[in-house]
């Protein structure tokens, strides 16, 4: 076993347009095969922006075709991707906010957010989450935003051998100090690693604060953007340390 190479791709989206943030995705994709990804994150609602009131419109099911350059590029690179959508299925009224996980052999699952934000279920129903991946060395227990604000789904993770707690967020800066000391403090508490994707501007009204960031297993600040803006924060264990580093996307 390896201990894999990854990264959180703090992304500005473009509000309900799919085909321009796909575009946007595959450079992400690019940029982080460069520093040798192998498991890339992206934020939550990545591919529409935060939109919930036009979510409706803009759900697409898990198998849509709209996303096959994105499973084809993470195919391509060996890199496994987690992009943030918006689905309904076939048949159900409901939309959920989903992660589609495009796994490096090509393979496709998706994780969906448990935990809605007040006033999120005007928009959409709650999911059932998703089992955790498991990458090399590294378990990886997937939180969409609110899910991490309740403490039994980290301890859930960590009872499941979770490694690397990787959290899909939009945290805007009044909320980023409580926030952040939230998922720092379940790196010391569970000892698990914490990776987290913020949105890299605004989106549906809110202020992304940015700084996307990563905490080792004790809770020690490894690599964090220094704000909002289109960056790829790229880590990994070295000797059982973790290294990180934040590289804009330009």
């Amino acid at each position: 076993m390896s201990a894999p190479r990854i990264a959180a791709a703090q992304s500005c989206s473009f509000a309900a347009d799919l085909s321009a943030n796909i575009a946007h995705h595959l450079r992400f994709m690019d940029l982080a095969a460069a520093h040798g990804v192998q498991f890339l994150l992206f934020p939550e609602l990545s591919l529409t922006g935060y939109e919930p009131a036009l979510a409706a419109q803009l759900a697409q099911p898990a198998g849509t075709p709209l996303l096959q350059p994105l499973r084809d590029r993470a195919c391509q690179l060996a890199m496994t991707t987690v992009v943030g959508l918006p689905l309904r299925e076939p048949g159900e009224e409901g939309v959920q906010i989903a992660a589609l996980i495009f796994h490096a052999d090509g393979q496709q699952t998706v994780h969906t957010k448990q935990h809605l934000h007040p006033g999120e279920d005007a928009y959409f129903v709650p999911g059932s989450g998703g089992a955790p991946l498991a990458l090399g060395d590294e378990q990886i227990a997937l939180a969409i935003c609110a899910d991490f604000s309740h403490a039994s789904h980290a301890a859930q993770a960590k009872a499941e051998g979770v490694t690397l707690y990787a959290a899909s967020v939009l945290i805007g800066e009044s909320g980023y100090p409580v926030d952040s000391a939230i998922l720092q403090g379940y790196a010391q508490t569970h000892g698990m690693a914490v990776l987290v994707a913020n949105h890299g501007g605004p989106t549906g009204g809110w202020q992304s604060a940015g700084r996307s960031v990563l905490w080792d297993d004790r809770g020690e600040l490894i690599a964090q953007a220094a704000g909002p803006g289109d960056h790829v924060l790229v880590a990994e264990r070295e000797g059982g340390a973790w290294i990180g580093q934040v590289v804009a996307l330009t």
